[in-house]
């Protein structure tokens, strides 16, 4: 994105490449804005039907982090058509419908291409009204930070590619990856809140980062706080490390300050590639409590507060055990 040459001044563009936000947000009136945001990516699992699904959450999750409802989508397609069978193709495509079909979105068509490697997301449009835009520019000193899906995705995913990680967990970090962020967007909207990121590619501190950016704000994060898939540990003592985790870390170097008592181990989780992972609320503290209970009303995957924004050097991260 910062190689792009800047925008075309518009005063109808809300939310444009700025701030490094999930997705860009036009007014059509005083009453309507839409929000657009396009996400692709290569499978993270073997299931055609589960990368269908996983990849279509994503795509939608840019949409609810910016407190939009998706409206439409279009199918981004790659695949070797001479190489897999087409029936693969129409498990990933079938996968990504549904996912559309339960945000409540329609599928309007798409765009495919002959490539050596299967690749699938979505075009979304949704909308929004102009005054209940969420954004990741917002975050004040004092807010609290929570957490709504665990950590570890990558490191998983990775895992499973080495064929070290159990039935069992692969089905668990499946869910957590295809589990849409329609209800944690909803409780954020109910009760208030004044800045959300959803946690993908650069991790949690790394998404965290670009909050404090664009909020011109420091944060702390409390390590033994953070939710984290109990089968992330046994990956990492096998080194199954993502490349994309391994950037985070050296992308983020001089920014984050980790106290000593934050093991190793903790230190890569906070790093790791997400794909499809929650969203990271900064709720004012007056509101902590209602919102909790809100996530857990929605029955989202987490609510952990995992840390809080201070006044400081802008982009500045704290990493702490609080015991």
């Amino acid at each position: 994105m910062r190689c792009l040459p800047p925008n075309i001044e518009d005063a109808n563009l809300i939310v444009g490449m700025e701030t490094s936000d999930d997705a860009g947000v036009y007014r059509l009136n005083d009453e309507q804005a839409i929000v657009q945001s396009v996400d692709f990516f290569t499978p993270v699992v073997d299931d055609p039907y589960a990368f269908g699904q996983i990849a279509a959450a994503n795509a939608l999750s840019d949409i609810y982090a910016m407190g939009g409802k998706p409206l439409t989508a279009m199918n981004l397609v790659s695949f070797p058509v001479g190489k897999l069978k087409m029936e693969i193709l129409a498990k990933i495509l079938q996968g990504g419908s549904d996912k559309i079909r339960e945000a409540g979105a329609v599928l309007v068509g798409g765009h495919s291409i002959d490539d050596a490697e299967p690749k699938y997301g979505l075009s979304v449009t949704g909308i929004v009204h102009p005054d209940h835009v969420l954004s990741n520019a917002k975050a004040k000193p004092g807010d609290f930070l929570i957490l709504t899906k665990p950590l570890g995705v990558g490191i998983i995913t990775t895992g499973i590619k080495r064929g070290i990680v159990s039935a069992e967990a692969e089905a668990e970090v499946i869910k957590v990856m295809a589990t849409l962020n329609k209800g944690a967007a909803e409780a954020a909207i109910e009760v208030g809140v004044h800045a959300v990121t959803d946690v993908t590619g650069f991790g949690l501190l790394g998404h965290l980062h670009e909050m404090l950016q664009a909020s011109e704000c420091s944060a702390e994060v409390y390590a033994d706080a953070v939710p984290v898939l109990e089968s992330v540990w046994e990956c990492i003592q096998q080194k199954a490390i993502p490349g994309g985790t391994q950037a985070n870390r050296r992308h983020l170097e001089g920014k984050v300050n980790f106290a000593p008592d934050v093991s190793e181990k903790v230190r890569i989780v906070l790093f790791d590639a997400v794909t499809s992972g929650g969203l990271l609320l900064a709720v004012p503290e007056d509101h902590v409590d209602l919102l909790i209970k809100q996530l857990e009303a929605y029955k989202t995957l987490a609510a952990a507060v995992v840390g809080r924004i201070h006044k400081g050097e802008p982009g500045k991260i704290a990493v702490s055990v609080r015991g």
